[in-house]
């Protein structure tokens, strides 16, 4: 205290800037300050410490009238405040309800800005080797969209949804393999041919056979109730407090294993997708400003043409920050930077919205040699924004005006360009030239007008709208299934995911390899394509189906008809007495006996009876029903 109400202190030599003393008196002030609000040191008469604050490393970069001046070393109680704060953890009960991070109040500041060109050192881009592109010549829809479902999985869900349902109500479902694929197909065949109600599928006068032929209505409804990816009994108590979608994980791992086989371009970009449920759920969120927003929120790395290379789905920070090395003290949109970012190489531009862009993030990315482009917060870059003009200096400079600012490392520049309103944009790449002109609607003027554009602009335009492509491939045939289950949403929405991202891997091959644009499917044609293929597959017979030996070696099977209905055993009474006024009929084709242990054919039936039996020299099989042997 006596140095801080002392007016004549002496300049301190270099290498006692951080004095333990001094540190130690300051902490003491901030500490009461945090107890009492009220509380103010004494102030110092010769204090010159109303100048703005300017790091050491940035001294240089200043204006020349303040290189004039001696480099006083000061102290300032602001700067001690600030680093204190930083430290701070999180709220534990914002972690409980799963709020998400803030990103550190002090963020940017001390940061020294000037105006002058940007002039990045990029590193070059390698482009990646994309191995499989000479295998998909010639490929089918089929052969696409096995690169995200295969038949692994289809046989996991099966075992897993028999050993459920055997464990909690005693039957099995005894589905196979082909049932969960015919399951599947008719959910996305129904999504191309959307009804009001899924029952019309099966009803008489709008049936599609496509679907009412291969799976009666009551089964489509039990195997969708009894759906499973996992053996619950099978995962422990651990799993499931840490991973909070146990019960579809496999299913969004298989997924995610197709995604990060695709080649990864130069250009991505980072934005939020919901995942449409309304129903109760503890991962439930709610973003507005959103075409369906209640759900859940999963963060998606998208190419520009809209192939998701990658995705988390959100399950509260605390569960990403043990996702992400050197969490600490990381906000919630570098978090999800990182995390995504896990798998592109260096050179890669990243353009992502305003709920991640930091100077944080930024930062942390340019370790990588990795660069982001974005929107920005004013509260975010508060420093850069003193240095650019005000709002209604750039309003009264017309539509266009735009002004720049770069940081003293020349590592990154902000950019603020009035159009109808003004946008604020952060990049580590591209700067305010060269500019370009663009039409722009004048709502005074009932016309469109000529607007100078920078240059961040137009490449953030042009790069920023892969997730937007791919919720809107999604949104066109969704499959829309009212059900009260959570994990059901989301087993049918990351199957959506994989059908809108084989079919722009399709479109994309056809055409780099030229094919005319009325060859290509289209996405409509495309899951339809899918949808009939995994109706088709059938291995498994009915009882009373035959194949003959020359369809069995084939692989061809007969189109499933509609199930006749089976005349139920009359009891051993009525037999008995059958047995002593026998009459039968002779039939032209043969049927099955339905004597127990046979498996001949008939062409006698019991009209007392109604069942078919055979009379053969070596086995009485009318003798051995009637009489109950």
């Amino acid at each position: 205290m006596a140095i801080a109400n002392n007016s004549e202190v002496e300049d301190l030599p270099d290498g006692e800037d951080n004095d333990p003393a001094v540190d130690e008196v300051i902490l003491q002030d901030v500490d009461l300050m945090d107890e009492h609000p009220d509380f103010s040191p004494p102030d110092s008469s010769g204090d010159d410490s109303g100048e703005e604050y300017t790091p050491p490393d940035a001294a240089e970069d200043t204006d020349s009238e303040n290189e004039s001046q001696p480099n006083h070393p000061q102290v300032h109680r602001c700067g001690r405040k600030q680093q204190h704060i930083e430290n701070d953890e999180l709220d534990e009960e914002d972690q409980r309800h799963g709020e998400p991070r803030p990103e550190p109040r002090n963020a940017g500041r001390g940061e020294c800005w000037r105006s002058a060109p940007f002039r990045p050192n990029l590193v070059q881009f390698q482009d990646g080797d994309d191995g499989l592109k000479d295998e998909r010549t010639g490929w089918q829809p089929l052969d696409y969209v096995e690169q995200y479902i295969d038949s692994d999985l289809m046989k996991l869900i099966a075992d897993c949804t028999n050993a459920m349902s055997l464990g909690n109500s005693g039957r099995s479902l005894s589905t196979s393999v082909d049932e969960i694929y015919h399951f599947f197909g008719a959910a996305i065949l129904m999504s191309c041919v959307p009804y009001p109600q899924i029952r019309m599928f099966w009803s008489n006068a709008l049936q599609i056979p496509a679907i009412s032929n291969t799976m009666s209505r009551d089964r489509f409804f039990k195997l969708r109730s009894h759906l499973k990816v996992v053996i619950d009994y099978d995962v422990s108590e651990y799993k499931r407090e840490t991973i909070k979608f146990w019960k579809v994980r496999p299913f969004m791992d298989r997924i995610l294993t197709g995604c990060r086989l695709q080649v990864r371009p130069e250009c991505v970009s980072i934005g939020e997708q919901m995942i449409p449920f309304t129903g109760a759920c503890p991962f439930r969120q709610y973003v507005p400003l959103k075409p369906n927003p209640v759900g859940m929120k999963n963060f998606v790395l998208a190419s520009v043409d809209g192939l998701v290379l990658d995705f988390e789905v959100y399950q509260g920070s605390k569960t990403l920050a043990s996702k992400v090395q050197d969490s600490d003290g990381l906000g919630l949109g570098t978090l999800v930077i990182k995390r995504l970012s896990e798998t592109l190489t260096a050179g890669t531009q990243v353009y992502c919205d305003c709920f991640f862009t930091t100077i944080q993030a930024v930062d942390h990315m340019l370790k990588d040699d990795i660069y982001l482009t974005g929107t920005v917060m004013k509260g975010r870059v508060k420093q850069a924004m003193n240095k650019l003009p005000d709002d209604k200096t750039l309003k009264h400079q017309g539509r266009g005006a735009v002004s720049t600012v770069t940081r003293a490392d020349g590592k990154l520049c902000v950019v603020k360009w009035y159009d109808n309103k003004q946008v604020v944009m952060l990049s580590t790449v591209h700067s305010e030239q060269p500019e370009d002109t663009c039409q722009r609607w004048s709502k005074k003027g009932k016309k469109y007008v000529t607007v100078t554009r920078p240059s961040i602009v137009r490449e953030y335009n042009s790069k920023m709208g892969g997730v937007d492509m791919s919720d809107r491939m999604m949104s066109y045939y969704r499959m829309s299934v009212r059900t009260k289950k959570w994990t059901i949403r989301m087993l049918m929405h990351f199957m959506d995911l994989a059908l809108a991202n084989s079919w722009l891997l399709y479109r994309r091959d056809n055409q780099e390899n030229g094919t005319p644009r009325k060859s290509i499917m289209k996405f409509l044609e495309f899951r339809m394509v899918v949808a009939q293929v995994f109706l088709s597959k059938c291995d498994v017979l009915h009882e009373g189906a035959h194949v003959t030996e020359e369809e069995n070696e084939n692989g061809h099977l007969p189109p499933p008809g509609k199930k006749s209905r089976v005349a139920p055993i009359p009891h051993i009474s009525v037999r008995s007495s059958a047995a002593h006024l026998p009459e039968m009929v002779a039939l032209k084709n043969p049927m099955r006996c339905r004597a127990q242990g046979c498996t001949g054919k008939s062409r006698v039936r019991c009209m007392t009876c109604n069942v078919h039996l055979c009379l053969q020299s070596e086995r009485n099989c009318f003798a051995a029903f009637h009489t109950g042997q």
